[in-house]
């Protein structure tokens, strides 16, 4: 695994500072992080001065700064293990980002077996629970007092804590994802799984709150550590398990609609074709437009066949076509929820559909699409 640092002036990216990417995947860390840590060396530091007698207000706050960072390289190699996992299953990540006090690794196309959802999903906490056990024997090797021992002593409990909470059964955190894969695998129905890692979210979110809260009644020596870092990760709970449901009902396909009925016909023409004769061809059909080498060149954007035809009708169609690419092809067997993540993820306005063979079976427009989700909505 390569690690490509950004060089000279510092950059911010999409959702924050670019630190590296891992595999071509960027790494970010994003605006909020710095309040989480703030907040972390704001509640930590006057523990530290209690678990160091004799220690300064200086070395107590130096100590509570490295932690941070100790924890955020944790974080870091926690959503690694989810990044390489996804990557090395043939998932694209998009990015990888570090907010408050946790992380995320952003898939750019959802997993299409519950299988793979779970393996990912496992890698995290494995990797946290891994770095627990390095640090752990650390922390029983080297002499126990020093500011040093205190720091691997705390990598060690943070990991693990991270490790474990991660395991909590509600979205998004890994146990979530996992919760979903089983509800997913046992219903056949993912939706089914999202609203399982919902729910499990809001009883995580109560068990922090009343942890937080034990701590207070209870005068705890960490009572306002806990209660700051409970409630940071109880508002992130609910706000990503809000997240996960919204994309959920997003990509949702609606009970008795059939993609077959949406698919348009496809025609193939010449690329060379004279744009007006394209038009005149397509009748609202579907036109991949083949050069003489046998190639797709595009499919026919009607739009713009209609403005190049009418100051130049003999100019060839292949002016008028939106590429063909990756992105932009279905295949005729694929789960309609996938095809509707597609559409909502690529910016283009129609598709090429290939049957089992690879031959052109039709095309899907994107507003075809939307028109028929709209008037399920509204029916149901």
């Amino acid at each position: 695994m390569a690690t490509t640092s950004g060089r000279g002036r510092a950059r911010h990216g999409e959702g924050g500072l670019l630190l590296c990417r891992v595999a071509g995947v960027p790494v970010l860390l994003s605006p909020s992080w710095w309040v989480g840590a703030a907040v972390v060396v704001l509640l930590y530091t006057p523990l530290v001065g209690r678990l160091l007698p004799g220690a300064t207000s200086l070395t107590s706050g130096l100590v509570a700064a490295a932690f941070t960072v100790l924890l955020a390289l944790s974080v870091l190699l926690h959503e690694l293990g989810h990044c390489v996992v996804a990557l090395r299953l043939g998932l694209p990540v998009r990015r990888v980002r570090l907010f408050l006090l946790g992380g995320i690794t952003e898939i750019s196309r959802t997993p299409p077996r519950p299988g793979q959802e779970g393996v990912v999903a496992v890698a995290g906490p494995a990797v946290s629970i891994a770095l627990a056990g390095l640090t752990g024997v650390g922390w029983l090797a080297l002499p126990p007092g020093g500011a040093v021992w205190l720091l691997v002593a705390q990598t060690c409990v943070a990991n693990l804590a991270v490790g474990l909470f991660n395991l909590l059964p509600g979205l998004p955190l890994d146990g979530g994802r996992m919760l979903r894969a089983l509800t997913w695998a046992v219903t056949g129905r993912r939706h089914a799984g999202t609203t399982a890692g919902v729910v499990g979210a809001g009883a995580v979110a109560v068990g922090l709150i009343v942890w937080a809260l034990v701590g207070l009644l209870g005068n705890a020596e960490d009572q306002w550590l806990r209660l700051g870092v409970c409630v940071l990760l109880a508002w992130f709970v609910v706000a990503g398990a809000g997240s996960e449901h919204n994309a959920e009902q997003r990509r949702h396909w609606p009970d008795g609609l059939r993609l077959e009925e949406l698919v348009r016909p496809v025609l193939q023409l010449p690329a060379e074709s004279p744009v007006r004769d394209a038009l005149v061809a397509a009748a609202g059909r579907g036109v991949v437009l083949v050069r003489a080498d046998g190639l797709a060149v595009g499919l026919l954007d009607e739009t713009a066949a209609e403005r190049l035809a009418a100051h130049a009708p003999l100019e060839p169609a292949e002016r008028a076509s939106e590429p063909v690419g990756p992105d932009t092809i279905l295949l005729a067997g694929e789960p309609p929820e996938a095809v509707l993540e597609r559409v909502q993820s690529v910016l283009a306005w129609q598709f090429l559909v290939l049957d089992a063979d690879g031959r052109p079976n039709g095309v899907l427009r994107r507003e075809d699409l939307r028109s028929a989700l709209h008037a399920h909505a509204r029916r149901g």
